[in-house]
C-alpha cells in the first residue's frame, strides 16, 4: 500500500489500482489524493478518491494533531526529526518557533520537554487556527503562546534560548531575524535543502553570515540529512550555538 497515513486518511500521489481492498481496512475512511504544495503558506492540491471531508486527528509520539488535509502539509519524512527536538530542549528555555505550522515542533518539544515559554509564530491562518486547535488538544497552553503574523517581524530581542527555523524553501531569508531574536550562547536548528555538492556547507556559512553582520560568531553543534527532497538535493538542518 502506498501512502501516507494521516489519522483515518490514506494520502497518495495517485489511485492505487488496489484501491477495492484498501478501503476495506478498518483503520482507513478516506483517501485523498494530493497534488502540487503551492506558495510560503504551503497549501496542497488535493482530489477526494473515497470517503468524504478532509479534517482527522493524527497520532505520533504521544502528540495529537488536529489537521485538515485541504488546507495544510503533513511530511511523514520528518517524524525522526520531531522526535528528536522532543528531547533536544533544557529546563526553563524559552524556544521560537519561527514556522510553527500547524505545531509540528511546538506540540512535542511542550510536551516532553519541559520549556519555560514557546512562542510559535505562524503565517498561514489556517495553520494558525490548527496549532491553536492542538495547543488545546494537547493541554500545553500554560507553555505555548501563539502568534499569526510574519516571522520576520516580531518584537523578540535577545529573548530566546533556542529558535527552531523548520521551514524549507527561503528560511535564509530569516536568519538575521533570528540572529536578533537569539540570546548569548542560544542555539539555532537551521533548516534548509541543500544539493549534495554543498550538502552542509552553505547552510553552515548562511548561518555564519548573517551572525558576523550582528558581531557575533558560531559554534557548529550538530549537521544532519532528515531525508532526500529531491534528486541530489537534501532536507538538511544544521544545530548551531550563536556566540
Amino acid at each position: 500500500m502506498k501512502g501516507k497515513l494521516i489519522g483515518d486518511i490514506l494520502v497518495v500521489k495517485k489511485v492505487p489500482e488496489d484501491i477495492d481492498e484498501i478501503v476495506k481496512l478498518p483503520y482507513i475512511n478516506r483517501i485523498i489524493k494530493i497534488g502540487h504544495i503551492h506558495g510560503q503558506k504551503r497549501e496542497p492540491e488535493i482530489e477526494m478518491i473515497y470517503g468524504e471531508g478532509t479534517r482527522t486527528i493524527h497520532k505520533e509520539n504521544y502528540c495529537k494533531y488536529a489537521i485538515d488535509v485541504a488546507k495544510v502539509m503533513w511530511s511523514k519524512g520528518n517524524t525522526g526529526e520531531r522526535l528528536r527536538m522532543s528531547k533536544i530542549p533544557e529546563d526553563n528555555e524559552t524556544i521560537i518557533d519561527m514556522f510553527a505550522g500547524i505545531g509540528y515542533f511546538t506540540i512535542p518539544m511542550a510536551l516532553h520537554s519541559n520549556p519555560k515559554k514557546i512562542y510559535a509564530v505562524e503565517i498561514n491562518p489556517n495553520s494558525y487556527n490548527l496549532l491553536c486547535e492542538n495547543i488545546k488538544l494537547n493541554k500545553v497552553e500554560d507553555i505555548v503562546e501563539p502568534i499569526l503574523g510574519d516571522c520576520n517581524n516580531q518584537e523578540f530581542d535577545h529573548v530566546a534560548d533556542r529558535i527552531m527555523m523548520g521551514y524549507i524553501g527561503t528560511t535564509h531569508h530569516y536568519l538575521d531575524s533570528a540572529i536578533t531574536y537569539l540570546k548569548n550562547g542560544g542555539i539555532i536548528h537551521y533548516h534548509e535543502s541543500t544539493p549534495e555538492p554543498i550538502l552542509f556547507k552553505r547552510p553552515v556559512e548562511r548561518v555564519k553570515l548573517a551572525a558576523k553582520k550582528q558581531g557575533r560568531d558560531i559554534e557548529v553543534l550538530n549537521k544532519r540529512s532528515i531525508k532526500k527532497y529531491s534528486p541530489g538535493v537534501h532536507h538538511t538542518v544544521v544545530d548551531i550555538r550563536v556566540l
